[in-house]
C-alpha cells in the first residue's frame, strides 16, 4: 500500500518536511506547506505529494527521531480533511450501463454509462476506468483515501446507477457480496485487482480496452431509446448474469467477475465484516418509488442495505406526467410509508426547473414536501434540472415551451428551499456534478451551495439544514453540548429527532426514532411491537475504530447516550421493544449496548 518512492535515497528532504509539519503548532495552511515542499524537493527532481509523505511517515514513524505514529499527524499532511469529517468514509460505486423502467425526457442517455448518468462524471470516470465491477471500484477507491491519509475503518457504499431494484437479483447480491469482498481484502493487505482485471479483459465488454462503443442518442431526435441502444450494443452484458448462473449450476469454476453469488455467501461475508478491519458501516442504494413494494423493501434490507436514494423529482401529478416520469405522487407517498416502516433512511432527490413547472411551483412543492407528513424526508438532493444534448427535454428547449432559469430566478428559488429545510433533514448536496461542456444552457456552476449561504450569510441567516451545522473540524467537549429533541409526525409514524448541539446549534450527534402507529402494521413479524431506531450519527473528523482523539465527537460517548435517551422516550410511549436497523459493520456495536439478532434487525427489550 506504499507509494512509487524510494525511501532510502529520499529520506532525509522527506524527513526535513514530517519534523516542521510535527512541530508547527497547527496544522500548516496550504500556501505554508506547498512552500515547505518546495523547499525541500526530490532529489531527482519534483515535488513530494502528500500521499508520498504520509506513507513515508506510516513506515518511518517511532524512527529517526519522529515520534511513534499519531493520527492527528496524518491528518495535518491530509489534504481534504471534508471528505470524511461527516463521521464516515464514503465509498462510491456505479452499477453498469442496464436498460432502466422510466423515460423520463430530463433524463441523459448516456449509453456508456447506467442510466442518468455521464461519462464524464468524475465517479461515473472511476466506475468506466474499473470496468463498473464492484470489487475493484470499491477497492480502488479504498487505496486512494489511504493514500490520502483518510482512515480506512468506518465506510459508508453507496450504490448508484439506474434503479436498482430494475437490475436481477443474482447481480444483485454478487454485487453487494463482491464489495464485501473488496473490504476484506484491503483491510487484509491482500489485493486481488490484477486477477479480476485478467477476467474482464478477455470475459467482459465493459473492460476499458473492449468497450470501445461511440454510439450517441441525441434528444432532439430520439430515433433509438436509451433501452435500445443499451440493449443492442450489450447485448452479452445483459444476460451474462443468468448464463453465469446455469454454468454454475453445471459446474462450471466461477470467475472473480462471474455476475453469481448465493444468498448464503453474502450473509457469510456480512458476518465476517462484523469484526473485520474494513466495515461498512452504511449501505445505500438508488431506486424509484413505483419499484418499491413490500418484497423490494425486505430484499434490500437483506441485502444489508440502511438508506434508500429514490427519486421524487416533484410532487406535483402533471409536472411528473409532462416529464414521462412514469408514476405518480400516490407511488412515491407508498414507497415512503413502507421504506419508514421497514426502518430505513429515506434520501429524496428533487429536481426544481422541470418542464411544466415555474419557480413559484417550485418552492411550494419544496414546501409540500416538509409539510405534508407522507414525504418529509431525512435527507435531500435539490437537483436543479440540466438540459443535456442527449435529453428528450432538447426537444422542449428548440420548441420554446421551456428554458432554465437565470442565475438570480435559480438563487431565490434555492434561498427559499434552504430557509424551509428542518433542522431534522441533511440537504446533501445541491446542483449535480455535471461538468459544463455536457450542460447545453443553463446554469454550470457547481459552487451554487456557496452561493446560496453567502445569500444567507449577508442577511444574517443559514440553513437550519444538518449539512450546514454539522462540527466538521471542531474539538467539543460535552460541557459544550446540550440534547435537544424535535417532534413531528410521519405518515405512519411518530418521528423523534434527538440532537446534541452546540449554543450556536451545530450539531455533534443524532438519532432518528420512529414510533409506529397503533395502526401500522409491520412489514415484518419481527418489528412487531417495537419502536425503532433509524439512524445514529456522530459528526466530527471520522477516526478509526478503537482510536482516540482529544476532543473528538466521534469519541465522548454520545452515540450510547443518544440511545439510552431513545430507550427512555420509546418505554415511556409504552413499547416493550427498541429494534435498529443496523449495518453489517455496527453490529458489534449494538449488541455492546444490550441489542441482539435478529432475522433482519437487532432488538433491545425495554
Amino acid at each position: 500500500m506504499y507509494n512509487n518512492f524510494d525511501l532510502q535515497a529520499e529520506r532525509q528532504p522527506i524527513l526535513a518536511i514530517l519534523r516542521e509539519v510535527i512541530d508547527a503548532p497547527q496544522k500548516l495552511p496550504v500556501a505554508a506547506f506547498d512552500k515547505l515542499v518546495r523547499r525541500h524537493p526530490r532529489p531527482a527532481g519534483g515535488l513530494f505529494s502528500r500521499s508520498d509523505l504520509i506513507s513515508a511517515y506510516r513506515q518511518m514513524a517511532g524512527t529517526h527521531g519522529l515520534p511513534p505514529f499519531d493520527p492527528v499527524i496524518v491528518e495535518r499532511l491530509r489534504r481534504k480533511p471534508i471528505r470524511t469529517s461527516s463521521g464516515v468514509t464514503p465509498v462510491t460505486v456505479l452499477t453498469k450501463p442496464f436498460p432502466c423502467p422510466g423515460e423520463c425526457i430530463f433524463c441523459p442517455n448516456d449509453v456508456r454509462m447506467p442510466k442518468s448518468y455521464l461519462s464524464d462524471e468524475p465517479g461515473a470516470q472511476r466506475a468506466e476506468q474499473n470496468g463498473f465491477d464492484p470489487y475493484l471500484q470499491t477497492y480502488t477507491r479504498l487505496q486512494a483515501y489511504y493514500n490520502l491519509g483518510h482512515p480506512t475503518e468506518k465506510i459508508e457504499i453507496i450504490v448508484l446507477g439506474g434503479t436498482w431494484s430494475f437490475y436481477p437479483e443474482t447481480y444483485q447480491i454478487w454485487f453487494i457480496k463482491r464489495i464485501f469482498d473488496a473490504l476484506h481484502d484491503f483491510g487484509d493487505g491482500v489485493d486481488n485487482r490484477p486477477q479480476v482485471e485478467a477476467a474482464l479483459a478477455v470475459g467482459s465488454q465493459l473492460h476499458p480496452q473492449n468497450n470501445i462503443t461511440n454510439v450517441t442518442v441525441y434528444g432532439v431526435d430520439m430515433g433509438r431509446s436509451y433501452n435500445q441502444v443499451v440493449q443492442d450494443i450489450y447485448r452479452d452484458e445483459m444476460t451474462r448474469s443468468k448464463g453465469v448462473a446455469r454454468a454454475i449450476d453445471g459446474g462450471h469454476q466461477r470467475s472473480p467477475i462471474d455476475e453469481f453469488a448465493t444468498w448464503e455467501e453474502l450473509e457469510e461475508a456480512h458476518r465476517r465484516n462484523e469484526s473485520a478491519p474494513c466495515r461498512a458501516v452504511g449501505l445505500v442504494v438508488e431506486t424509484r418509488p413505483d419499484h418499491i413494494d413490500t418484497a423490494e423493501v425486505l430484499r434490500a434490507r437483506r441485502l444489508g442495505c440502511t438508506k434508500v436514494q429514490i427519486g421524487f423529482q416533484s410532487l406535483n401529478d402533471d409536472v411528473l406526467a409532462i416529464n414521462k416520469r412514469g408514476h405518480d405522487v400516490a407511488a412515491t407517498r407508498r414507497a415512503v410509508t413502507l421504506l419508514r416502516k421497514a426502518g430505513f433512511k429515506i434520501h429524496a432527490h428533487w429536481m426544481p426547473n422541470l418542464y411544466g413547472s415555474s419557480p413559484q411551483m417550485d418552492i411550494a412543492d419544496y414546501r409540500k414536501m416538509f409539510d405534508d407528513p407522507d414525504f418529509r424526508p431525512d435527507e435531500l438532493k435539490v437537483y436543479p434540472c440540466s438540459l443535456i444534448e442527449s435529453a428528450e427535454l432538447m426537444q422542449r428547449y428548440q420548441d420554446g415551451s421551456w428554458r432554465p432559469y437565470d442565475e438570480d430566478e435559480l438563487l431565490d428559488v434555492l434561498t427559499a428551499c434552504f430557509m424551509y429545510t428542518p433542522e431534522y433533514c441533511r440537504l446533501t448536496r445541491v446542483i449535480r456534478d455535471i461538468p459544463g461542456t455536457d450542460i447545453v444552457v443553463g446554469n454550470q456552476k457547481t459552487n451554487f451551495r456557496q452561493i446560496v449561504e453567502n445569500r444567507l450569510a449577508e442577511r444574517g441567516q443559514r440553513s437550519p439544514d444538518i449539512r450546514a451545522r454539522e462540527i466538521r473540524q471542531r474539538r467539543v467537549t460535552m460541557d459544550d453540548l446540550t440534547l435537544d429533541v424535535i417532534h413531528y409526525t410521519a405518515n405512519s409514524a411518530d418521528e423523534v429527532f434527538l440532537q446534541f448541539i452546540t449554543a450556536e446549534r451545530d450539531i455533534a450527534g443524532f438519532l432518528r426514532l420512529s414510533l409506529p402507529h397503533a395502526d401500522a402494521a409491520p412489514l415484518t413479524a419481527e418489528l412487531t411491537g417495537c419502536a425503532m431506531i433509524r439512524e445514529v450519527h456522530v459528526y466530527g473528523q471520522a477516526v478509526d475504530i478503537g482510536a482516540s482523539v482529544p476532543g473528538r465527537a466521534q469519541h465522548l460517548g454520545l452515540g450510547s447516550q443518544l440511545i439510552d435517551h431513545a430507550a427512555r422516550i420509546a418505554a415511556e410511549r409504552g413499547y416493550k421493544r427498541l429494534a435498529v436497523i443496523s449495518s453489517v459493520g455496527t453490529r458489534e456495536y449494538y449488541r455492546g449496548r444490550g441489542f441482539t439478532d435478529g432475522a433482519l434487525y437487532q432488538i433491545r427489550a425495554l
